[in-house]
């Protein structure tokens, strides 16, 4: 790709009314719709998972996909850097984006209409004394349509996440470099602060936005608004509407892409009056190399920088601390869900109400604080692991703010009646191996539907018609009533909900101060024609190393707690029981574990500015860091 010379660039128009602030607007409000879609997407991640059987481990890498593609062509971004428009980049980058949310609503419209376990559409979850097969594994063409559906997702999701990926790319590395660029050296940390404090607004309204659209049934395009469902919100079986939002997303990203298409390659600096030629071109007189000669000079240049001691323990710090933030992004909701028996729309509601606020004003606030103090390398390192030991010590007691897993029969309680064993007596009840309806029997006990609990009748609700109201002679059911009721058992611990979440977030903002401080510190500690290099080195990074495999890794430890698993066509589908007590300990564990690392890093890293300093004051008194 050819360099334009200078003296082609000054021809090019310059609008008058472009300036780095509005350009700071433009961009946040696209970062802001980005983060917008990322955070829905994650906020339905337990929907998707429940409609279309997924483990957290395949829902968790499905939500990671898109840094595949973004993690290889970040090189691509690090060659182009100041040589492309990137304005128009960016623009073209959010289209992409656009067209990947429309991508990720087609496994609703190609897959066939969403079927639960129900004794009102067949009588085959409820004991059939009639028959004398038990825990039956037919595979009819129900079953056979839902894993087809499932592997219909896989490649339709998987093509999305990796298209948005490619249209990622330019977001951050182009638009931040050209802010700094042209912003004047002490407004650029208020810049970047107050973009990332605009944009961390967006997963705010994305989990809004779920928990919005996640009380509208998912099938809602089929049946109608207004049609009256035996499901409630908060029934283990409900699915909401989780495309509908990806629509709205879609829209957005639409919208803020269109503004880059009219802003300039090159705009006066705000440390300059009159934005002479010669300050807006300087970037441009530096030789030309060819993308061959780039591709052969980067493995060099990537070793090179890896080989600053401040950058790499830096960037790794960062890494640590993302892969914290992509474990809470992607399963917080699931964590609330299955620790305090609250519904996906209320865990998403929290959120984006109260987490992700807190989030957004420890950014600006990290970015006052770091104009206002005038933060150096010395005192950035000690800043960030003080702030952050608090942030760590905060979250020790989540640990005990919980409470185990309710009884459920024949997987976390065993009784012996008077069958001898409980499994004789829904023996002839020829019970579908796949069935999940969770009811409360009125012994106290969770049984895993109906027939399993031995229930041979059910009366309906008086008030509608389309649900059940009780289950009736259960003869797997101790004591007098032998009756159960349409819903699990009721957790012991949802009054621990608020504080468990006020505690998360609190934890949050203490942590958020130091993101914009760690920021400014990369793009300081190296040289300033490296620094677009550098900023896309970072992000390849923090891809590879947190964002890409974080969410599967959280997936992995949350997986490793399900105590049962729900099948069809003897095939493992999602996870329907954990044991509450070994996931709050591993998923919190493997958070505190990801902090503690970082703050063994920043401690390194404090220890080898202040070594550098020293070296250097010996050597040159009068020089500088």
């Amino acid at each position: 790709m050819d360099v334009r010379s200078p003296k082609s660039a000054a021809k090019e128009p310059r609008p008058a009314r472009c300036s780095v602030k509005l350009f700071v607007l433009c961009h946040g409000l696209l970062q802001f719709s980005q983060l917008l879609y990322s955070a829905y997407f994650k906020s339905t991640i337990t929907t998707i998972e429940r409609r279309y059987g997924l483990s957290s481990y395949s829902s968790g890498t499905i939500s990671s996909l898109h840094e595949i593609s973004n993690s290889v062509l970040i090189v691509f971004v690090s060659y182009f850097g100041n040589r492309v428009h990137r304005p128009r980049v960016i623009g073209v980058g959010g289209l992409l984006m656009a067209v990947s949310a429309m991508i990720l609503t087609l496994p609703h419209f190609v897959s066939q209409p969403y079927e639960y376990d129900s004794v009102l559409h067949n009588r085959h979850d409820i004991c059939n004394l009639q028959q004398n097969s038990s825990d039956t594994e037919s595979c009819g063409l129900d079953e056979t349509r839902r894993l087809a559906d499932t592997n219909n997702l896989w490649l339709l999701m998987a093509s999305a996440q990796l298209l948005f990926g490619v249209g990622s790319v330019p977001i951050q590395p182009f638009g931040i470099s050209y802010i700094d660029d042209f912003a004047g050296p002490g407004n650029s940390p208020v810049y970047i602060a107050i973009l990332f404090a605009v944009s961390v607004f967006g997963p705010a309204i994305g989990y809004l936005l779920g928990s919005v659209v996640l009380r509208i049934f998912v099938d809602v395009d089929k049946i109608g608004l207004g049609a009256e469902l035996e499901l409630r919100h908060g029934d283990p079986r409900w699915v909401g509407a989780w495309w509908m939002g990806l629509l709205i997303t879609a829209g957005c990203l639409f919208l803020t892409s269109i503004p880059y298409f009219f802003f300039p390659r090159r705009m006066p600096s705000e440390n300059s009056v009159a934005g002479s030629e010669s300050e807006m071109n300087g970037d441009l007189k530096k030789p030309d190399i060819s993308l061959l000669d780039f591709l052969k000079m980067f493995p060099r240049m990537f070793v090179h920088l890896l080989l600053s001691p401040l950058f790499l323990m830096l960037v790794l710090a960062q890494c640590c601390f993302s892969s914290v933030i992509a474990g809470l992004s992607t399963f917080l909701n699931k964590f609330l869900e299955r620790q305090y028996s609250t519904s996906a729309a209320y865990s998403s509601l929290l959120v984006g109400a109260v987490n992700l606020p807190a989030v957004a004003v420890g950014m600006l606030v990290g970015g006052l604080i770091m104009k206002r103090a005038g933060l150096s390398l010395k005192t950035i390192p000690r800043f960030s692991v003080v702030m952050l030991v608090i942030s760590t010590l905060l979250c020790i007691p989540l640990f005990f703010m919980g409470c185990p897993t309710q009884k459920v029969s024949e997987i976390n309680h065993y009784q012996i009646e008077q069958y001898g064993s409980l499994s004789m007596c829904y023996s002839n009840c020829s019970c579908p191996a796949s069935a999940f309806n969770p009811v409360c029997g009125s012994d106290g006990i969770e049984y895993i539907s109906p027939c399993h609990a031995g229930c041979t009748n059910f009366t309906k609700d008086p008030n509608s018609t389309h649900r059940v109201q009780l289950y009736t002679n259960c003869r797997c059911i101790s004591g007098s009533q032998n009756q159960a009721r349409p819903s699990p058992c009721p957790n012991s611990c949802p009054h621990l909900l608020l504080p468990v979440i006020l505690v998360i977030s609190l934890a949050s903002l203490i942590a958020c101060l130091t993101h914009n401080p760690m920021y400014m510190m990369v793009l300081r500690c190296v040289p300033s024609e490296e620094k677009s290099f550098a900023i896309g080195i970072q992000f390849l990074l923090m891809r590879v190393l947190a964002w890409l495999p974080a969410p599967a890794l959280f997936g992995m430890a949350i997986d490793t707690s399900c105590i049962w698993w729900k099948r069809v066509c003897g095939k493992k589908f999602s996870c329907g029981y954990y044991d509450n007590n070994i996931l709050r300990n591993r998923y919190l564990g493997l958070q505190v574990g990801y902090k503690v690392m970082g703050i063994l890093l920043l401690m390194m890293l404090g220890w080898k500015v202040h070594r550098t300093q020293e070296y250097s004051l010996e050597k040159r008194p009068e020089g500088l860091l």
